[in-house]
């Protein structure tokens, strides 16, 4: 069988994977930073800045009142992100209630340059991508679950990190997912990441964490990130991957593919270090 290594996160590290010894499996191709889903002209309403530091966020799964604190991510008015105080999320609960709590505040991002995914993180309409989405970007638009386009501006962007967050109409925007903590992630939680495959909006897929700190190759770096089953295609990255009460515990990031094809193992940016340089970019520019 061939095998087809692309660009992103790089080979993942850990425990081997095991075959039956007749017919042993060649070894697994780096994980391939998601492709562009569309391109659009939009119109950019502000510069970008450039931020240099460790990011990460976790997309949430199902529904559940959730606790929710605003110290950890203070915006440059005092503002906070929310982000829950209700601790591990158990696995009890229906997906689809998880899933239509959390798919208005996730938008498909259009730009003259790669596209994606995003998703708003508080309520003066900043939303949180991928730093690869927009990337060369001039013209950015966002398309919202209702089907309204809006224009964006890019705030500022790790590139080394792959988070970016971009800036629409606060009046406009939809309401913000709650961030979860990365201490409450626990290996076997179910999760659903939701995105943008293939230009499809809206589209929601399920799995657990198979992994806290896979690490893994994000350009010259090697940095953990959290793995899953769920399925993540191209236009997902930038996406959330959620947990039960639909709280963000990662930024859909990579996928590992083998021959071409998606094999089920997905990565993504963990909520504590997304949070902590979304903070930083929305603080600084």
């Amino acid at each position: 069988m061939s095998h087809t290594t692309r660009p992103g996160l790089g080979e993942p590290h850990g425990p081997d994977f095991v075959t039956p010894p007749a017919a042993p499996a060649p070894p697994l191709p780096p994980p391939e930073r998601l492709p562009p889903i569309t391109r659009e002209e939009g119109r950019r309403r502000g510069g970008s800045g450039r931020v240099v530091a460790v990011a990460v966020l976790a997309a949430v799964l199902t529904g559940g009142a959730a606790g929710v604190a605003g110290a950890r991510l203070a915006g440059p008015e005092g503002v906070a992100l929310p982000q829950s105080t209700a601790g591990p999320a158990d696995g009890a609960g229906d997906l689809s209630d998880v899933a239509a709590k959390v798919q208005p505040s996730v938008v498909s991002i259009e730009a003259s340059g790669p596209g994606g995914s995003g998703f708003v993180v508080d309520g003066r309409g900043h939303i949180v991508t991928n730093a690869h989405v927009v990337a060369g970007a001039d013209q950015v638009t966002v398309l919202l679950a209702d089907r309204r386009r809006l224009r964006a501006s890019v705030v500022g962007a790790d590139e080394g990190n792959d988070i970016a967050v971009l800036s629409v109409s606060e009046t406009a925007s939809p309401p913000p997912l709650t961030l979860g903590r990365s201490p409450d992630v626990r290996v076997g939680d179910p999760v659903l990441a939701v995105g943008t495959p293939f230009g499809m909006a809206g589209t929601v897929t399920s799995g657990i964490v198979v992994s806290l700190n896979r690490e893994v190759r994000l350009g010259d770096r090697r940095l953990t990130a959290l793995q899953t089953d769920a399925t993540i295609n191209p236009g997902n990255s930038g996406g959330p991957l959620v947990n039960t009460r639909g709280e963000v515990i990662g930024v859909n990031t990579a996928m590992a593919t083998r021959g071409g094809g998606n094999v089920g193992i997905g990565f993504a940016i963990p909520v504590d270090r997304a949070a902590d340089i979304a903070a930083r970019i929305i603080r600084t520019n």
